[in-house]
């Protein structure tokens, strides 16, 4: 027992290791009074090769989480897909196979009221049972809600706690405003995490007959710095070539309405009634 003992001792400890402890007993990361400071220390590690980019990147994002809200890194309302406590099994599924996503919100009459959220994979012994009708409501799983001011590394220790994955995000007056889900937060140490669901598409394309096809929810200057717009981003009250849209019409956009920027027209060829999903952008040469 002693010799392995022994025997263990004598094999130096790792180099990641080492490294970590000479880190964290430098007597100047000890020292160190603010964020600032530790993610310049967190710099100069990895200058000198004591931790590699990519923990300094990750250690240095994971210090900075507590200042970031879940208003900033949430999926809002608009862009939220739900489930309505009154749909039909075969209107549930054809909305859980459209979107693949795995964990619904169910709304009740009143669209602020969360009656729970849906797991997808507990439809699925329904569907092998070959029971195509179901109660709604004795499947769902309890929600969780939390403030828009919430800090995101205060909400990823509650979701460590109590396992949960997903949060409806309300405001001051307790009106849902989006949600957010345990990804989210991971993706703000590490960057964006695809899955087999995630499509990569450009937010402007250019078709064969000379036209662009648009994702409404480009941002403003991407918008005018792709087309060599005089106008000024910082002079629009819009973030997104969407708002703007709807700010030159003045009412929520349909399907055919144009507007006319500088050299181009702007056709909202997709929409659902919320909001604009895809618009057709031509050039007036002549202009």
């Amino acid at each position: 027992m002693n010799q392995k003992l022994d025997s263990d001792d004598n094999h130096p400890p790792s180099g990641f290791f080492i490294t970590i402890k000479k880190f964290f007993k430098n007597p100047f990361f000890i020292k160190t009074q603010s964020v600032s400071e530790v993610t310049d220390f967190l710099r100069d590690a990895a200058d000198l090769n004591i931790i590699d980019k990519e923990a300094e990147s990750i250690a240095s994002k994971a210090i900075r989480l507590g200042s970031i809200t879940v208003k900033e890194i949430m999926v809002p309302k608009v862009d939220m897909v739900t489930i309505s406590s009154d749909m039909n099994t075969d209107e549930i599924i054809e909305r859980i196979i459209e979107s693949g996503h795995s964990r619904y919100p169910v709304l009740g009459g009143d669209r602020d009221e969360v009656s729970g959220i849906l797991l997808a994979k507990d439809i699925l012994p329904k569907l092998v049972g070959e029971k195509t009708d179901f109660e709604l409501l004795e499947m769902l799983r309890g929600s969780k809600i939390v403030p828009e001011t919430k800090k995101a590394d205060s909400l990823l220790e509650e979701f460590k706690k109590d396992r949960s994955h997903l949060a409806i995000v309300i405001d001051e007056y307790g009106t849902i405003c989006g949600l957010v889900t345990i990804e989210d937060i991971l993706e703000e140490l590490v960057g964006e995490i695809e899955d087999e669901h995630d499509v990569d598409e450009d937010e402007i394309i250019e078709n064969i007959d000379g036209s662009f096809s648009a994702d409404p929810k480009v941002e403003i200057e991407e918008f005018t710095q792709y087309f060599s717009l005089e106008i000024d981003p910082l002079a629009i009250d819009a973030e997104t070539l969407g708002g703007l849209i709807i700010n030159e019409l003045g009412v929520l956009p349909k399907v055919g309405d144009v507007v006319s920027i500088e050299n181009l027209n702007i056709k909202v060829t997709h929409a659902d009634g919320r909001k604009i999903t895809k618009v057709l952008i031509t050039k007036n040469w002549w202009n």
